[in-house]
């Protein structure tokens, strides 16, 4: 990769160094959602919380490699708890919109739609995951943000952008 060619998807230097510490500002706010809204998770078992959340997990990370299967090497790169899924793929603007979005309106977006049509345990159990989804996608949150503020021709390429 010529990086004379490329700019960096964050431009910014002091919003590049400190862009994690909007995550973690973003993963409280979330973390903390329940406690204002009575969603009272401690109504179902905490077994099955945990597994619902392993499969979230799961599901999250398969449908972020469902959008880039194909089209490049994967790999992951990981920060302490933190891993981000990677790739060497040259994606348009919109493949790496849905690439960052998709899991976020799976997992938390259709959820909570469907969860004003059922009640109980099922309805708790949709917004929980709902939830924690949105909790886990924290970063991919803002990706979504600033990839949407792109200009339209951008291609993207490990955490930088160029204009086709």
């Amino acid at each position: 990769m010529d990086l004379s060619e490329w700019t960096p998807f964050i431009k910014n230097n002091w919003y590049r160094r400190h862009y994690m510490k909007f995550v973690y500002l973003l993963q409280i706010i979330i973390f903390l959602i329940p406690h204002f809204y009575t969603a009272e998770f401690t109504n179902i078992n905490l077994f099955l919380l945990i597994i619902v959340g392993i499969l979230v997990f799961v599901f999250h990370e398969w449908l972020h490699i469902l959008v880039i299967t194909k089209k490049g090497d994967i790999s992951i790169t990981f920060s302490g708890i933190f891993f981000w899924i990677n790739t060497n793929a040259s994606l348009s603007k919109g493949r790496f919109w849905v690439f960052m979005s998709l899991p976020f309106i799976v997992l938390s977006v259709v959820p909570v739609i469907i969860s004003f049509y059922v009640s109980g345990n099922i309805k708790l159990i949709l917004l929980f995951v709902g939830w924690f989804n949105t909790l886990i996608s924290s970063s991919d949150i803002i990706n979504s943000f600033l990839i949407a503020f792109k200009p339209k021709n951008t291609v993207f390429c490990r955490g930088y952008y160029r204009m086709k």
